[in-house]
């Protein structure tokens, strides 16, 4: 019983998205489908193919205001991390790290993120953008040091800016903070450029860098129709969860009398 409700839960998560949201992903798709044709098709071009179909449903996800994206980000981090470690971008293995122990784990773990999300946006303060791009400069200026003085790796500071970039906007997002989007647009372009380079010196396919250009994508778009700054499409969600709770209150209290 709480298997079903947890997949109907589950279910019920992809639905209900900005129409934009699911136009964005079938052009994804198209895109990384002919990537994928295009070229030999080995095993890492197939997980590549997996982890980036998957991790821009994981995106959308978020742009949604939906905790699905946990599911979606773990199995997403597993196929990028095989990647980042055939192309050597070392750093970008701590990305997807950060964001399974930022936004994949917690989210799945915490009850009370999952419950009225949408309810619980809020913004920074003076304060808290000055904490968190002392935070980027800080995570950055160290791990490109680490990274360039203890790998081969041959991008080191390329490579450590976009893992700056994007373990702060794992950690503004938990947080609920929508001012993530601002760190999520910044991180798209680094990713972009990363993957571009890799790209060029034959270290990567070109599935990456058109991932990392469908995230930028989907980050502009969440400043127009996401919940996270659309304040007609955070209070239709609003309804929608307290109409949900209120059928699920109802069916509790059914199986209740027929016990």
């Amino acid at each position: 019983m709480i298997l079903s409700n947890y997949l109907k839960f589950l279910s019920h998560q992809l639905k209900g998205w900005p129409q934009q949201n699911y136009y964005l992903f079938f052009f994804s798709l198209g895109c990384q489908v002919m990537t994928l044709v295009n070229a030999p098709i080995t095993t890492l071009s197939i997980l590549t193919f997996i982890g980036t179909t998957l991790g821009v449903l994981c995106v959308l996800a978020i742009n949604a205001a939906k905790s699905v994206n946990g599911w979606l980000g773990l199995i997403s981090a597993a196929c990028f991390i095989v990647v980042g470690f055939s192309a050597k971008n070392y750093l970008s293995i701590g990305e997807q790290l950060a964001y399974v122990v930022t936004l994949d784990i917690p989210v799945l773990l915490s009850a009370g993120w999952n419950v009225n999300m949408v309810s619980k946006i809020r913004k920074f303060t003076g304060r808290t953008w000055i904490v968190a791009i002392v935070s980027t400069l800080v995570v950055y200026g160290i791990s490109g040091y680490l990274i360039s003085a203890l790998t081969d790796d041959p991008r080191p500071w390329v490579d450590a800016i976009s893992f700056a970039i994007c373990l702060t906007a794992g950690v503004i997002c938990f947080l609920r903070y929508n001012n993530q989007y601002f760190w999520w647009v910044a991180s798209g372009l680094a990713q972009m450029v990363l993957w571009f380079i890799s790209f060029r010196q034959g270290s990567a396919t070109l599935a990456m860098f058109i991932n990392s250009s469908i995230y930028l994508i989907n980050d502009i778009l969440a400043f127009t129709v996401s919940p996270w700054y659309n304040k007609h499409e955070r209070a239709r969600l609003i309804a929608q969860e307290q109409a949900a709770a209120k059928d699920a209150a109802t069916d509790d209290q059914a199986l209740g009398l027929n016990h």
